[in-house]
């Protein structure tokens, strides 16, 4: 079994919470982000105890100059959980579950929330034994994922029950869809080896303090454990893509001067010089030049817009690195100065954006998609029968793909609209602004799942056309390491057949993809 992930509240990944989440790695807590969490504490009850402090001694939202009665602070906590505690609709996946308690443990190291240690420390303690609160899907606007924490806050007291769920384990399938059903499952890439399922007893109740609650619920986990998700499988399949337009590439006879290194020192993009030294990669340097003046933009343009969207997946990726390590809580308590903070940070306005930036790059990326898998029936590209039919008179062969791919591309196209439009004004007026963040995390995870179907079709499309052209990439080069993994596990038939299944495995096979 591999060593446990530490989580420190300083240099925790969007790549671990994902680790966590999907492979069920076990986790352990820094000393010194736990020593963090104690300082903060303690600066909490000295600061309450001789000033006003919102959430503590005060109500929430347009209540905040209702002061709470003396002696009732911790029942003004627990009325807090109860009330907030109103989620709809149905229950969040285990893995947004276990993204979202990875994600709060390693912010209350970040040592500002006044939180006791012992609240990281329960939350380390499910994830570990395969615990996890019940946390309805709606209720988020992304001022704090309030309704969730204030779920998984009861659980922790033990007013809610645990639920035990089966451990994942390293190559089990998870779903990682959103709004509207989940997409095919997808193995994930090749994260650390957990182990056999583990089941054991749930964290004991703590006893709720005053101040707690809103200490804990003043977070976006949630919000920001989903996003993790979102950008670890977006990330993948941006480099899966590259192996599968190879694979079209050859499949067309396409040319390779688009990702000459002169041409992209002309005008230096990194994400674009960055996709077009990939694509030298995977196709072994360049190839003859083909009989076509250009090819069309699905391979010519690649690098300019497989870039921008390699490029919009490192700034979410770095936005994130930043809030699964925020001491974002309001209040914010400095132990250093024995002071408190009121303020917005809590506000998920760069994460939101970022979350919409990456879903209009990507349905930029899943159109080249639809373009190549477009010029794959088609004759003039092949050499071969339209849709790449088999012997049949006129037989459909792979005519179906490019109506499922475009159904797959309406819905990614209506994911991507961006969720930053919205506006909002609630508690009285006191807020009247959000940033919809949640809204932007769950519909890129479903962006995610359209992504991955579009590209499925084109790598059937693509491996077929290989077997019928009787050509493949050479064996030394990626692109042929990625024809060979595919050919082995797609259905060699070309007769009329239904497709789905082999759009399945297809789906399945770009995790592998990725990692060659």
């Amino acid at each position: 079994m591999a060593s446990p992930i530490i989580l420190d509240g300083v240099r925790t990944r969007p790549a671990d919470i994902a680790d966590i989440a999907i492979a069920g790695a076990r986790v352990s807590l820094d000393p010194g982000g736990l020593d963090r969490a104690l300082a903060s504490y303690k600066a909490a009850k000295e600061i309450a105890a001789r000033r006003p402090v919102y959430g503590r001694t005060t109500g929430v939202g347009a209540n905040r100059t209702e002061a709470v009665a003396a002696g009732e602070e911790d029942v003004h906590g627990l009325r807090l959980l109860r009330s907030h505690a109103g989620g709809i609709g149905p229950r969040e996946p285990d893995v947004h579950v276990r993204a979202m308690l990875a994600v709060r443990a390693n912010q209350i190291l970040a040592g500002g929330a006044g939180l006791r240690p012992a609240f990281a420390e329960a939350l380390a303690r499910a994830l570990n034994s395969g615990n996890l609160p019940e946390i309805r899907e709606v209720g988020a606007i992304g001022t704090g994922d309030l309704t969730a924490l204030a779920e998984t806050g009861l659980t922790l007291i033990g007013e809610r029950p645990w639920a035990v769920h089966p451990m994942p384990r390293t190559g089990e399938p998870h779903p990682q869809g959103g709004e509207g059903g989940a997409p095919p499952p997808a193995e994930p890439t090749a994260r650390r080896h957990t182990g056999p399922l583990r089941r054991s007893a749930p964290p004991e109740p703590l006893r709720l303090e005053a101040g707690d609650a809103l200490a804990f619920c003043s977070s976006s986990a949630m919000t920001i454990g989903q996003a993790a998700l979102a950008w670890s499988e977006i990330a993948t399949l941006l480099r899966a893509a590259g192996v599968t337009a190879a694979l079209s590439l050859f499949a067309v006879d396409g040319g390779t001067e688009p990702y000459d290194a002169r041409v992209h020192a002309g005008r230096p993009h990194p994400g674009a010089v960055a996709a077009a030294a990939e694509m030298r990669r995977l196709l072994g340097g360049p190839r003859a030049a083909p009989s076509r003046v250009q090819d069309p933009f699905g391979y010519r343009c690649l690098p300019q817009v497989h870039g921008a969207a390699a490029e919009a997946a490192d700034a979410l990726e770095r936005v994130l690195g930043v809030e699964i390590n925020a001491a974002a809580e309001n209040p914010l308590f400095s132990a250093a100065g024995g002071t408190v903070h009121h303020h917005g940070g809590f506000h998920q306005a760069a994460l939101g954006l970022a979350l919409d930036h990456l879903r209009l790059a990507l349905l930029q990326a899943a159109h080249l998609s639809a373009a190549r898998l477009a010029t794959l029936m088609e004759p003039g590209y092949t050499g071969l029968r339209p849709f790449l039919a088999g012997d049949a008179p006129a037989a459909s062969g792979a005519m179906i793909l490019e109506y499922s791919a475009t159904s797959a591309l309406a819905r990614l196209r209506g994911a991507a609209q961006p969720a930053s439009l919205g506006h909002a004004v609630l508690s009285r007026g006191m807020e009247d602004h959000a940033s919809f963040a949640p809204q932007s995390a769950r519909q890129t995870l479903d962006a995610a799942g359209c992504y991955r179907l579009v590209l499925a079709c084109e790598l059937v499309a693509a491996v077929r056309a290989l077997r019928l052209r009787g050509t493949a990439p050479g064996p030394s080069t990626p692109a042929g390491a990625a024809f060979a993994l595919a050919a082995a596990r797609l259905d060699p038939r070309d007769e009329d057949r239904p497709l789905g299944s082999d759009v399945d495995t297809a789906a399945h096979l770009l995790h592998a993809l990725a990692a060659l």
